[in-house]
């Protein structure tokens, strides 16, 4: 018998539509059930590498973490990596689909609809409970002609749905009302329930609120959920969440000073994640119109979906002189994956993989060239630090190939009989290709004993696990989980 199913959406972006849906997995999991999150549509340069060889959505696979299932293709199976301002890479049940400017994505979904069905059909095979995560906004009409995240997918897959507003931003009201006022009544008929999210302050204040959005709308009110500071320990989603980590960085105080130049096309930049949580570092995100610190300890050039692009927004910014500057002065430097391409002599790009065939001078700092081209690889990956022997587990998603002098002395050492990264003569400049090195206690405590920092040697995956625990019990205290899931079918 196919598994129930339930749908979350958002009056908009960020409402917590992810992280309610990771707590949720958590919980159903908990209770022993077999539960399985799915995003038909997302749009991210955080991806995670799946179990059957594709990428998918960071934040789906997180959620199938929560639920203590290995991730799939078939949990995100359209996922959009943003190039440029108006266009994205389209990645279908895991693997690279084509390009297309946001105009032309909208002629491009009513196609995609059969793959989204098809992998929600093969979720449902396997488990007792999907639970769905719509993306953005329900109530863009303008784009609810060919839609396959929200409400196009609810009515085509039959599913119901439960509408998730966020109170910490204002107008809570007005948005969840305003819902049910602009959307299609056949799509409003699907909405079975409410959720405000994001609570601060005395929860009495808001009983009138949920009473009034009930009555105006018919929905059932299932929970007013505070703001949580586990949430903290969990990876964020895109780049709204990563605008909540700049904001966060007067908090940090650690003597040992990282600094993140904050490009357009940043991503999986919750590499640094477990850094954050070590109180002897803090991270300093520098976004655009700032120039990089000089106290900083080291530099970090993370991942880019788009490495040629980011790296002439980088010297546009004067931050080339900056890092050069830095080295200069003995200070460390370290880049991974794009970061890594940039800090070599040459980027090609012949194909013209991301956008027009061209080549570019890298910064020059490690003795490498980078060539696009080949089928992108993904795969998990093991191995140790070439120097200190230190395990880590990790993940490639990249195209290209690196070659150089310097890569005879690689960062890594991977447990297949490959080398990995390049290091300088004078060892202040390393990179590699390999997400995910922090989260390894060891590999990440080397590191930072290597740059002269300390570490609390704490589990990063633990605590993890522990911010999703910790997360389910909060959401059953608030939620009524068992009212809830009696919509889900």
């Amino acid at each position: 018998m196919p598994a129930r199913a339930l749908m979350f959406m958002g009056t908009g972006s960020d409402v917590g539509k992810s992280l309610i849906v990771a707590g949720l997995c958590r919980l159903t999991s908990n209770r022993g059930i077999r539960v399985v999150p799915f995003k038909p549509q997302n749009m991210s340069n955080n991806a995670a590498v799946t179990s059957d060889g594709g990428e998918i959505g960071r934040a789906q696979a997180l959620q199938a973490r929560a639920a203590r299932v290995a991730p799939s293709v078939h949990m995100n199976p359209v996922l959009l990596k943003p190039q440029s301002e108006t266009g994205a890479q389209i990645v279908v049940q895991g693997r690279m689909h084509g390009t297309a400017k946001a105009r032309e994505f909208q002629a491009i979904k009513p196609g995609l609809m059969s793959a989204v069905l098809e992998s929600f059909e093969r979720l449902r095979r396997d488990a007792d409970l999907v639970l769905i995560e719509g993306a953005g906004s329900a109530s863009e009409i303008n784009l609810r002609a060919n839609d396959i995240a929200n409400m196009g997918f609810a009515r085509a897959a039959d599913v119901p749905v439960v509408l998730i507003g966020d109170i910490n931003r204002g107008g809570v009201i007005a948005s969840l009302v305003g819902t049910k006022s602009v959307v299609d009544p056949a799509d409003a008929a699907m909405i079975c329930g409410f959720i405000v999210n994001k609570m601060r302050g005395d929860p009495t204040l808001f009983a009138d609120g949920m009473s009034a959005i009930s009555a105006m709308t018919g929905w059932a009110a299932l929970g007013l959920v505070p703001m949580h500071d586990a949430a903290r320990r969990l990876p964020a989603e895109d780049a709204l969440g990563l605008a909540d980590l700049i904001q966060d960085k007067p908090q940090q105080h650690g003597k040992f000073k990282i600094v993140v130049p904050v490009l357009p096309r940043i991503s999986n930049f919750d590499d640094l994640d477990p850094l954050r949580l070590e109180p002897d570092v803090t991270i300093d995100l520098v976004e655009r119109g700032r120039v990089l610190p000089t106290d900083a300890d080291l530099i970090l050039l993370p991942g880019s979906k788009s490495t040629i692009d980011d790296l002439v927004a980088l010297r546009a910014e004067g931050w080339d002189i900056d890092i050069a500057s830095h080295v200069r002065r003995g200070r460390r430097v370290m880049g991974l994956c794009g970061g890594y391409q940039m800090l070599g002599r040459r980027i090609s790009d012949p194909l013209g993989i991301e956008g027009a065939v061209r080549s570019v001078d890298g910064l020059g700092l490690l003795d490498i060239e980078t060539e696009f081209g080949g089928d992108k690889k993904l795969c998990d990956v093991t191995g140790t630090m070439a120097g200190s022997g230190a395990a880590f587990r990790g993940y490639e998603m990249h195209i290209g190939r690196t070659i150089g002098p310097d890569t005879t002395r690689p960062m890594l050492r991977l447990s297949d009989g490959r080398d990995d990264g390049a290091r300088s003569k004078n060892g202040l400049v390393s990179g590699c290709y390999v997400h995910g090195l922090f989260t390894a206690n060891s590999a990440r405590a080397a590191i930072l004993q290597s740059l002269g920092a300390t570490t609390t040697g704490d589990d990063y995956e633990a605590s993890v696990d522990s911010a999703l625990d910790e997360i389910a019990e909060h959401l059953a205290r608030h939620i009524d989980i068992d009212a809830m899931f009696k919509f889900a079918r």
